[in-house]
């Protein structure tokens, strides 16, 4: 994890109580007791990471995984993990920006970059966002008509109701929303654990499948779906969410209040996005054990997903607890992704709306796309494009990677935080590794088929 390894007598960044805060209706809002235990302080500093990690199950990794899974078996499990580990480590450095800066990133790029440049990082966030929310959009209403026959059309503008339950939960404390999304994630743990069970995967072909392969970069349709799992785990939003939402908590001021806040906040993360890694992971062992296993080598798609696996498994339940699964991890992802869109349009445009109207907006841009897409194309293309909106968001990846890693390695913004050599060299290693990537789909796409 990213850690300030500097001199003491390096100065700390100064927070400005002139500034306007991230989230200001709930900045700073959840104390923290001097002199607590270390469990009281880890729980104190709990949330952050969760609502992050959400973004890390949405339907989108569903898509990936599950092709992923029955094409190949396990072989891109390799991918999941190296993907969670990347996500690991960006968001702590997302983390440390927020708490030793007071700034969150969308804040930090429109202080730091020119008007025209910022302009141009706010409009391919506001796509990546509205990617991100299209796949939460669809997930949630392919699995209400899964479980109730609810049309998809009606599903998608179902999941506006979001707006209302952020408003109402946010104003009794930014914590009931956080309690909210980690039990949520708990019931989508334990749907997995139970899927994972009656699937009865075989472990010491998933155990070689967490070793990553050369042919992954070689085979087109591997690295295709490589690339939609990279972007659905490292999600760019959520460099921007994490930044603001460690500002919740009211640590101290001084060096080492802050320091600590950046410890906690690392193990924080580390804890909800090894929860991210699991559920992941679980998706694409579930359709490698019941999909490749049997020759069945072309389930991408979520409905179809549901439809064959009780019969597959032979568990009446198993298709049901998967829908209930997809429906939770949609709904999630829609709460924190509205939070994420309000952090966005505050940090670049420095624009401050009535939170009932400012998330009304954020919700409408991932909305009204999704009920377009239903009605022109119709309800079969929903998986083709919960995974392209996937491959999307990676390649606008490096636009809030980059500013990302330019910040922490800037000690006259971090001061005694800014980033060791070591984290410096790990950032741009990551950094570099999904441009090429992503340039490396693309010479893949376009070349005509061997």
């Amino acid at each position: 994890m990213p850690n300030a390894s500097l001199p003491p007598d390096a100065a700390p960044a100064p927070l400005d109580p002139q500034k306007k805060k991230s989230l200001p209706e709930v900045h700073r809002s959840i104390p923290i007791v001097p002199g607590a235990s270390l469990l009281r302080k880890m729980l104190a500093f709990a949330g952050p990471g969760y609502l992050v990690a959400v973004g890390y199950m949405d339907p989108g990794n569903w898509a990936t995984d599950l092709g992923g899974g029955s094409r190949f078996g396990y072989t891109l499990l390799s991918v999941v993990l190296l993907s969670s580990l990347m996500a690991m480590f960006l968001q702590a450095l997302s983390a440390k920006l927020g708490i030793a800066t007071g700034r969150d990133l969308a804040q930090a790029c429109r202080e730091h970059y020119s008007r025209r440049v910022s302009m141009f990082l706010w409009v391919i966030c506001e796509l990546a966002i509205a990617a991100c929310d299209l796949a939460e959009v669809l997930g949630s209403a392919v699995a209400l008509k899964l479980l109730f026959g609810v049309p998809m059309l009606a599903g998608v503008l179902l999941t506006g109701l979001d707006v209302l339950l952020v408003l109402a939960l946010q104003g009794r404390g930014f914590r009931i929303i956080e309690a909210l999304v980690i039990t949520v994630i708990a019931t989508i743990g334990v749907c997995f654990t139970y899927e994972i069970f009656i699937s009865q995967p075989l472990w010491r072909d998933a155990a070689v499948g967490l070793i990553p392969r050369l042919e992954i970069l070689r085979n087109r349709d591997m690295l295709y779906i490589s690339i939609g799992i990279l972007g659905a785990t490292v999600m760019p939003h959520n460099l921007y969410l994490h930044s603001s939402l460690v500002q919740t908590r009211a640590f101290g001021s001084s060096s080492r209040d802050r320091r600590e806040a950046v410890r906690y906040a690392e193990i924080d993360s580390a804890l909800a996005l090894g929860v991210s890694f699991f559920i992941n992971a679980a998706i694409l062992v579930l359709a490698a054990a019941a999909f490749h296993r049997r020759g069945m080598y072309e389930v991408a798609d979520i409905s179809q997903a549901f439809r064959l696996l009780s019969p597959v498994l032979g568990v009446s339940l198993a298709s049901t607890v998967f829908a209930v699964a997809l429906l939770c991890s949609g709904q999630n992802s829609t709460l924190t992704g509205t939070l994420a869109g309000q952090i966005v349009m505050e940090g670049f445009l420095d624009l401050h709306l009535p939170p009932w109207l400012r998330r009304l907006v954020t919700r409408s841009l991932a909305i009204l796309p999704a009920a377009l897409v239903i009605g022109i194309m119709g309800e079969g293309q929903v998986t083709r494009l919960l995974i392209l909106s996937q491959v999307v968001l990676s390649f606008q990846l490096p636009f809030a990677v980059v500013p990302l890693v330019i910040f922490t390695n800037d000690r006259s913004k971090m001061g005694e935080f800014v980033n060791s050599r070591l984290t410096v060299a790990v950032a741009w290693f990551v950094t570099a590794a999904i441009i090429l990537l992503n340039g490396l789909l693309l010479v893949l796409i376009f070349r005509a088929p061997a």
